[in-house]
């Protein structure tokens, strides 16, 4: 019952949930989901450790990136149940569905602040999974 209460306490916070409706579309790194979610990085980072823990999602790292995405294997049952479940209710969801229209226009090199965001979409583009509802 522990895992049961730890995962719904996870999936019951809002930020959390925006960040796996992003994540559904492509990897990401902390300060695209900082600049869209419009948190502190130190809490986006929070959130993404969170949800790492209970396996929802990864990361991948390389030099000084770390790009998260939704992990499509899960180990846990009670997550293969509801993730579908989970994802198709974002769907409808206004805020959702601002979050991505924000998302389809953000400018990576603008958002990092980095001559090196050539960099991180090589590593996205190596992590982004393939998550249909």
């Amino acid at each position: 019952m522990d895992e049961l209460s730890e995962l719904f306490k996870v999936l019951g916070d809002k930020n959390r949930l925006r960040i796996i409706n992003l994540l559904k579309q492509r990897s990401l790194c902390v300060c695209e989901i900082t600049e869209i979610l419009k948190l502190a990085p130190s809490t986006v980072s929070r959130h993404l450790s969170i949800l790492k823990h209970v396996g929802i999602i990864k990361d991948k790292k390389d030099k000084k990136w770390v790009v998260y995405s939704l992990n499509v294997c899960y180990d846990n049952v009670l997550i293969t149940v509801l993730m579908p479940l989970v994802l198709s209710q974002l769907k409808d969801d206004e805020q959702a569905e601002s979050d991505l229209r924000k998302l389809a226009g953000i400018d990576l090199n603008f958002v990092c602040k980095s001559k090196d965001a050539s960099e991180i979409d090589s590593i996205k583009n190596e992590v982004t999974p393939k998550v249909s509802i």
